[in-house]
């Protein structure tokens, strides 16, 4: 069993804390939020005062944060994480953020002798509290196996998708795909009931054609199809328009990088800022219906 400081407890961060607990792993947290400690501590966490202190004399070190300017902030600098972190000890930064604060994160932490990958995750809360995550990797080829060894304990679907950043540009383009034929499952649906057919019926004609895809199938958008879908929950989350429309922005800069004219991930970014400005950013993703059908 491995030492492992975790940095950032929220929605995401916690259960996937809570998952390294129950595989027999020494969890270290640390997290701005007291309550969040607190919750870590009950379920047998060491709980540090900083991020520093957690990440004294551990195998691992596993980050969920908000954007890219915290990552940089916690690991590089003089008072960065990597200046006091052992040779030899792993780096997971499990944030979504731009590829290019992973790299130079990588590149820092490779120059101390540090293993690094980014490894954002797929699969939203509810994937996080089962351990059945996907993580999109992106490293040196030889610290991949110490990664999969600890990512193997919250999740079920592990790639290693390139380069220290390659994580990063992955998780960009599987979330503007998310985004796009969440968009066309909404449209679809709500073209099928403005001409008399019940959404639940067309959604199993469709799960059983070549329309079949991840929303339709799983996080059906159409309130009272689907019970266990945020829809038929008053679109609680789940995936907040606030971080698809985060999401959308980095697939926009990944675009941009690429000199790619992503014209559908341009449109559905757009919609979703709209859904958002009208005050919904808080509601699951799959609310984007409510749009549509105005």
């Amino acid at each position: 069993m491995a030492t492992v400081a975790f940095i950032g407890l929220g929605n995401m961060g916690g259960p996937m804390a809570s998952n390294l607990l129950r595989a027999g792993h020494k969890v270290i947290v640390f997290d701005l939020v007291a309550a969040a400690c607190e919750a870590l501590a009950q379920a047998g966490a060491e709980v540090a005062e900083s991020a520093l202190q957690a990440a004294s004399a551990v195998d691992y070190v596993i980050s969920m944060l908000p954007a890219g300017k915290h990552v940089a902030g916690l690991y590089l600098g003089e008072q960065g994480l990597l200046q006091h972190l052992s040779k030899g000890s792993t780096v997971l930064d499990c944030s979504t953020i731009d590829a290019a604060t992973a790299r130079e994160v990588g590149a820092a932490a490779a120059a101390l002798g540090i293993g690094f990958m980014d490894a954002p995750v797929s699969g939203g809360v509810a994937a996080a509290a089962a351990g059945t995550l996907a993580f999109m990797c992106g490293g040196e080829a030889e610290v991949f196996p110490k990664a999969q060894a600890i990512l193997a304990d919250m999740g079920k679907n592990i790639f290693h998708a390139g380069s220290a950043g390659a994580g990063q540009v992955a998780k960009a383009c599987n979330n503007m795909l998310l985004a796009i034929h969440m968009l066309g499952t909404c449209e679809a649906l709500e073209m099928g009931s403005r001409n008399g057919l019940d959404p639940k019926v067309l959604s199993e004609i469709m799960q059983a054609s070549s329309g079949r895809n991840w929303s339709l199938e799983l996080y059906n958008p159409y309130p009272g199809v689907m019970e266990t879908a945020p829809a038929s929950n008053n679109y609680k989350p789940g995936f907040m328009v606030d971080l698809m429309v985060k999401d959308l922005g980095l697939a926009q800069e990944v675009a941009e990088q690429g000199k790619f004219n992503n014209r559908l991930g341009k449109l559905a970014e757009e919609l979703f800022r709209e859904h958002q400005a009208a005050g919904n950013g808080q509601l699951d993703f799959s609310s984007i219906l409510q749009k549509l059908k105005a």
